[in-house]
């Protein structure tokens, strides 16, 4: 999978990105290396929230893919 990310320097130093295909995915970092490490703990993160139990759902077959 392949994201564009929005990049920002920060006022107080620093940088801050943004993924705007991920509603809410953001992250700041001191230097370029530490963003960018923080980037993939946070798109992980927001692409691993579980927005329903599905094991409620009648006759559902549930599985598990990789992007």
């Amino acid at each position: 999978m392949k994201l564009k990310i929005a990049i920002y320097q920060a006022e107080a130093g620093g940088y801050w990105a943004e993924v705007p295909s991920i509603p809410g995915c953001a992250t700041q970092g001191e230097s370029f290396e530490e963003l960018l490490t923080n980037l993939y703990e946070a798109i992980e993160g927001c692409l691993s929230v579980e927005v329903c139990d599905i094991s409620d759902v009648e006759k559902a077959k549930v599985i598990e893919i990789a992007v």
